[in-house]
């Protein structure tokens, strides 16, 4: 009997996924847990596995299909390597024939069923939209997605009566388009709902790095000894920014409705490059966690990004981030937050500068720093003295230790 291979639950409000690759092909022999299909979710690519030994039948979704969770992907015939049966292929082709009959959706034709998904369809039968109004869709053939309904609803009213498809454009011969990922398409919808939606703003300091780099040289052999993991600045930021944190509850809470969500716990997102783009892996319970622990998780993070086998709930959950723009050479920037957070902090490059200390210019590496922060529940006067208090914690780490 045939065994169905579905899209798997992908995790926190992850509903559909995009068929990235197909890594076998109808009629391959596969070994249990072998990875037969690799999918692309708004935030990493899962790979779905064999659940047993046997032979795959028809691909139900093609490459680039989007499909929801519990969606069909294919059939496995049980049993061993051989000659993909003629059983195997009778289902596939039958639930393919219903595609084949429907008609292909026009221009011309009403684009509410055609063109959307089914969140959708959901979604814009909730807000009483339609296919016109939120114009050409992200998905594949200009499908309508939840994501482009949601970036619709959160632009201003008078944006929306505005919006209408655009003309088509007449590309350069010498220019080359090319299809933005799912990653880099949720990437940008995300960003942009967060400054239709918070209230941003962004305030600066700059911190003397002495004492951190001091601390560093002299105790770096006997860190590496014991826990076999360099230490870094950004375990020493990561402590600072999470004392401050327990001092300025709000800059960890977030806005639910006309609620404000406080907690007791900090769950650290830390922005990593990837081949695909940026990801901010979370450290949970990050309050708990020593340098080394710290150290360790970012360095296991930043592989994991490198490899592409970060995981989704490696990236869900954070209640703040940290960002360090500085190992690209950026002096200076204005991070934007990582909604629903309240806050996210900036890191830059250290640069030697000319500093007066005690009535005399002195020579210090110096970094800028600067804090993005969600207006509607943060005051300013909370997000300055936060910052004044992560500069005065790396500046003497000692403050770390006896929780001053």
């Amino acid at each position: 009997m045939s065994v169905e291979i579905k899209v798997p639950t992908l995790g926190e409000s992850v509903t559909t996924a995009t068929v990235a690759k197909w890594l076998k092909k109808a009629g391959d022999a596969v070994a249990a847990d072998e990875p037969i299909v690799e999918l692309e979710t708004d935030k990493v690519s899962v790979e779905v596995s064999a659940p047993q030994a046997g032979v795959l039948g028809a691909e139900v979704a093609k490459e680039g299909d989007e499909v929801e969770v519990g969606a069909l992907l294919t059939t496995l015939e049980p049993g061993a390597a051989g000659a993909k049966p003629a059983a195997a292929a009778a289902p596939a082709e039958k639930k393919e024939a219903p595609k084949a009959a429907a008609p292909a959706p026009t221009p011309s034709a009403p684009k509410d069923a055609a063109a959307a998904l089914p969140a959708a369809r959901k979604l814009m039968t909730e807000n009483n939209l339609s296919a016109d109004q939120v114009g050409k869709g992200s998905g594949l053939n200009g499908r309508i997605t939840k994501g482009d309904v949601q970036t619709f609803l959160s632009q201003p009213p008078v944006a929306q009566q505005q919006a209408a498809p655009k003309p088509p454009r007449n590309d350069d011969p010498r220019e080359e388009r090319v299809k933005m990922t799912r990653l880099r398409r949720t990437i940008a919808r995300r960003l942009k709902d967060a400054q239709n939606t918070a209230a941003i703003l962004t305030t600066f300091n700059e911190v003397d790095l002495s004492a951190a780099m001091e601390l560093r040289a002299e105790y770096q052999d006997f860190f590496v000894k014991k826990h076999g993991v360099k230490l870094g600045y950004m375990s020493i930021f990561s402590r600072a920014v999470i004392a401050a944190l327990k001092e300025f509850p709000a800059i960890n809470a977030e806005i639910d409705g006309e609620d404000v969500i406080y907690r007791d716990f900090v769950n650290l997102g830390i922005a990593v490059g990837g081949p695909n783009g940026l990801v901010v892996p979370v450290i949970r319970d990050a309050d708990k966690l020593g340098f080394a622990q710290i150290e360790k998780t970012i360095a296991g993070f930043g592989k994991a990004a490198r490899e592409g086998t970060l995981k989704i709930d490696d990236l869900s959950g954070g209640t703040f981030s940290i960002t360090n723009g500085g190992i690209y050479g950026s002096l200076l920037s204005t991070p934007i937050l990582n909604a629903p957070q309240s806050g996210i902090l900036g890191m830059h490059s250290i640069q030697e500068r000319p500093v007066a200390v005690k009535g005399q210019v002195v020579i210090r590496p110096m970094m800028y720093i600067a804090l993005s922060y969600d207006h509607r529940i943060v005051d300013g006067k909370e997000a300055v003295s936060f910052l004044v208090r992560i500069k005065q914690n790396v500046e003497d780490p000692r403050r770390l230790l006896i929780d001053v």
